[in-house]
């Protein structure tokens, strides 16, 4: 089979006859730039990560090198290459004496490897890039090869309280994350919304020769006593007596903070707003404010001196309700 050929030392951007200490700070700065986690979302820093992970592999290891050497350097992107004669005897069980599952230290995956180096350096009998768990024939340095799958992302939700939301910091949660009963210290971000994700490296599922995959903890935000929810505002609902609506009062009212003292102006009606900054959810620009929306309520039974008196206010009062 005919595949592109490979420049790996151009892939690094060193010269062919770098050091090995050169090539290990060219590929480390590489996969800094590149790496999946710093780059979501973006297939061709994928790509640009898979390729340089492959050129340091060869490069790194001195028989991979030295025979990757002898192609000499007049091949060039674009052409066809096939296997050279003299390169039948190798394979991958035949470097480094176990999986791929760590290639540059990022948790490569062999099946990511591409035809050009399996062409170049085999692929057990033509198992190559399918499917996953398959070895890769005998390796002279004892054993076999098995290809190294990274472990499975699980995802979790964790209820949180508004307060814990609110706060942020560190919380011992128990999980059932179908590996049995977990207890995990977590970090709460300060301000978390409903729906974000936390993410715990490692935390996933047990891979087999490679990493272990990650937890994700979706956030559930918690029903509260005192408050309700609008994107990141809170909303607490105060009552009013009439004579403190018509009058105007000072009261005290709960924000995740603790109690605060606001003043009621006078002639407030039910559904009127007030604003605290930045008592919400949320952090930096996009942090929420606490509204205060209050309601007016009147005793359901009267004495005969409070029924006399709201006779008598009915009476002068020239307020007109509708």
């Amino acid at each position: 089979m005919a595949v592109e050929y490979k420049d790996y030392y151009k892939l690094l951007g060193v010269s062919r006859d770098a050091s090995k200490d050169e090539i290990s700070k060219a590929y480390k700065k590489l996969a800094r730039k590149y790496h999946p986690d710093l780059n979501q979302g973006d297939a061709k820093a994928e790509e640009k990560f898979k390729d340089i992970n492959e050129a340091h592999e060869v490069l790194k290891d001195q028989e991979k090198r030295r025979l990757y050497d002898q192609l000499g350097s007049n091949w060039q992107h674009g052409q066809n290459f096939q296997r050279p004669p003299g390169f039948e005897g190798f394979n991958f069980g035949g470097f480094g004496g176990g999986s791929f599952g760590q290639a540059g230290g990022a948790g490569f995956d062999a099946s990511s490897f591409s035809d050009f180096f399996e062409t170049l350096f085999g692929g057990a009998g033509g198992a190559g890039r399918g499917g996953q768990g398959q070895s890769f024939g005998p390796d002279p340095f004892g054993g076999f090869s098995q290809r190294a799958r990274r472990g499975r992302d699980i995802e979790a939700e964790l209820g949180l309280s508004l307060e814990e939301a609110y706060h942020g910091g560190r919380k011992t949660v128990n999980l059932n994350t179908g590996q049995g009963q977990r207890v995990l210290e977590v970090t709460i971000p300060a301000g978390v919304k409903e729906g974000a994700r936390i993410r715990l490296s490692g935390q996933g599922d047990p891979g087999i020769g490679g990493q272990a995959g990650d937890l994700y903890l979706k956030i559930k935000l918690l029903p509260h006593a005192k408050f309700s929810l609008e994107q990141n505002n809170l909303v607490h609902d105060l009552a009013l007596a009439p004579w403190e609506a018509a009058l105007g009062a000072k009261v005290r009212v709960p924000t995740l903070d603790g109690e605060v003292e606001i003043n009621i102006p006078a002639g407030s009606s039910s559904g009127k707003k007030l604003r605290l900054r930045g008592k919400g959810l949320g952090s930096g620009a996009a942090k929420g404010d606490e509204f205060i929306r209050m309601s007016i309520r009147v005793p359901e039974s009267l004495t005969d001196e409070e029924k006399e008196l709201w006779e008598r206010l009915a009476a002068v009062s020239q307020f007109k309700a509708r």
